[in-house]
């Protein structure tokens, strides 16, 4: 009896620090990878400032978990949704987000960007070829 592996998208909409939620997710993500799921990130709405460069939250007194999104192509999520309208509602381009890659073993290691721009409406179809989409 074989096991089909289920597609898990995580969507984050919140700003990376202020709540539990961003840093909850990529912990969810994680632990979800660890598992051999197919697992793939969403970020829309303020949930597009959690790829940002150069957060620094020394003056809020928190960890700065950012980093944490440059080593999930180790654990093989690959996939990062990032809404093109997100972005453009708040002044930024792709050039504001870290540059966060993966090396792609079926093509002799190249590193390749793990972020991927899409619209709304494609947006509308990844969570659509989703079996499990889970909102932080």
């Amino acid at each position: 009896m074989s096991e089909t592996i289920k597609k898990f998208l995580y969507v984050n909409r919140k700003a990376p620090y202020g709540t539990i939620y961003a840093q909850e997710s990529l912990e969810v993500v994680l632990i979800g990878a660890a598992f051999d799921q197919d697992v793939s990130l969403a970020f829309l709405d303020d949930g597009v400032f959690q790829l940002t460069k150069g957060q620094n939250t020394k003056e809020i007194g928190l960890k700065n978990f950012s980093a944490t999104y440059r080593a999930l192509g180790d654990y093989e999520v690959t996939k990062l949704y990032v809404e093109k309208e997100s972005l453009e509602e708040r002044g930024l381009t792709l050039d504001d987000l870290q540059n966060i890659e993966y090396e792609d073993e079926d093509d002799d290691y190249a590193e390749k960007p793990s972020i991927r721009l899409v619209t709304r409406a494609e947006m509308a179809d990844v969570m659509a070829d989703q079996d499990v989409v889970l909102s932080f």
